[in-house]
């Protein structure tokens, strides 16, 4: 079973996109799914991840944010 991630981005988002394609790169290795949550607009994402995204999340827990931590993400993976 692979490991569900989301991360909360804005559209533009410098940051966002470079999080985006490191996750990208690193999906087939370690085999997780990624779901993108857009958070313009949506009144209770904006207040909470407003000034932190992008935002990493795995099963409803904040992995990282700004910049992607490969530590935090493999210790994801760990807790299986």
């Amino acid at each position: 079973m692979s490991r569900q991630l989301t991360l909360y981005i804005r559209n533009g988002c410098h940051l966002c996109e470079d999080m985006l394609q490191q996750l990208n790169l690193k999906q087939a290795s370690l085999g997780f799914k990624l779901q993108t949550v857009e958070i313009t607009g949506k009144p209770a994402l904006e207040s909470l991840y407003g000034t932190k995204v992008p935002v990493l999340t795995c099963a409803g827990q904040e992995v990282c944010h700004y910049f992607l931590d490969e530590v935090a993400l493999q210790q994801c993976f760990d807790l299986r």
